[in-house]
């Protein structure tokens, strides 16, 4: 399985070449990780402090940060606390923008972002129902955000001083969804309108969103396809970072403390190759449009 693509950069603000470019964006819309190992988010000595689960609330898993009002949640602390830990994830949510800008330039004007996360618990240790344990392999889907067949695109940063983070990454979409689409019920008549009605969810849930988080939902519960799919391990060390659509590349989260997320959302006729999307290969395999 070659799903890792390496790219040197040490800045978050590089202007790549066209070459860089070409080879960023073809990677990431075959399925691919690409992987920086010498591109480090920095933390001042004063903010290493904040390197420690003491600073979540326990009711929740990360602390989020919301840019356009600027906002944290999950977090706890004096009010400097939060406030000097509210500019840490600013400030990663400002140069993964700017990394995203400089690799991407294709995406501009269509691609958004969206919330910011810090991670500062171990992840080997949280105990939760299947649904929730990301140490199972899955393909992102959100039950109260719906997505209606935008691209999730994600940028990491492993601030882990000492410790690695363990992924496995599983086999490729097409193959998840050959294995689980026939077992799928389609949706409820009305179901998505009442979910909107009752606020279960914040936008329309789209047949491809009830697809995509079956998908989710089912590998996550079934015990032989998490020991026995192909997959591999991949140890993302210290001072590291990597981007990945997490919609198409299947993954686990099996060890570490101490990551940076930035989330993004990309409409499938931005990509240069649509037809390598979710949603395409879905609508494929199933004959009819989804959204």
């Amino acid at each position: 399985m070659q799903i890792i693509e390496t790219l040197i950069t040490t800045d978050w603000n590089k202007e790549f070449t066209p070459a860089d470019q070409a080879y960023a964006t073809r990677a990431i819309e075959e399925g691919k990780v690409i992987f920086m190992p010498e591109l480090s988010f920095k933390l001042s000595e004063h903010e290493k402090r904040y390197l420690s689960a003491k600073y979540v609330d326990p009711k929740t898993k990360n602390i989020s940060y919301d840019h356009r009002k600027q906002t944290l949640r999950g977090a706890i602390g004096t009010p400097e606390e939060c406030e000097q830990l509210k500019s840490l994830v600013a400030r990663f949510c400002l140069q993964a923008n700017q990394l995203v800008t400089q690799l991407f330039p294709e995406y501009q004007g269509a691609i958004q972002l969206a919330r910011t996360s810090f991670r500062p618990a171990e992840v080997s240790q949280r105990k939760m129902s299947y649904r929730k344990d990301d140490k199972r392999l899955h393909v992102d889907a959100f039950p109260a955000n719906p997505n209606q067949g935008k691209r999730i695109l994600r940028v990491f940063s492993n601030v882990n001083p000492a410790e690695d983070r363990v992924w496995r990454l599983g086999e490729s979409f097409e193959n998840v969804a050959r294995r689980f689409l026939p077992t799928i019920k389609p949706p409820l008549p009305l179901s998505a309108k009442l979910l909107q009605l009752l606020k279960i969810t914040k936008s329309r849930r789209t047949e491809y969103d009830h697809i995509m988080l079956y998908l989710h939902d089912t590998m996550k519960a079934d015990e032989n396809y998490q020991r026995n799919a192909e997959q591999i391990e991949f140890h993302f060390p210290p001072h590291t970072s990597w981007i990945v659509q997490t919609d198409i590349v299947s993954h686990a989260a099996m060890s570490g403390q101490y990551l940076l997320e930035q989330t993004f959302y990309l409409p499938v006729d931005a990509m240069q190759e649509p037809q390598r999307s979710p949603l395409k290969i879905l609508e494929r395999l199933i004959g009819h449009t989804l959204v």
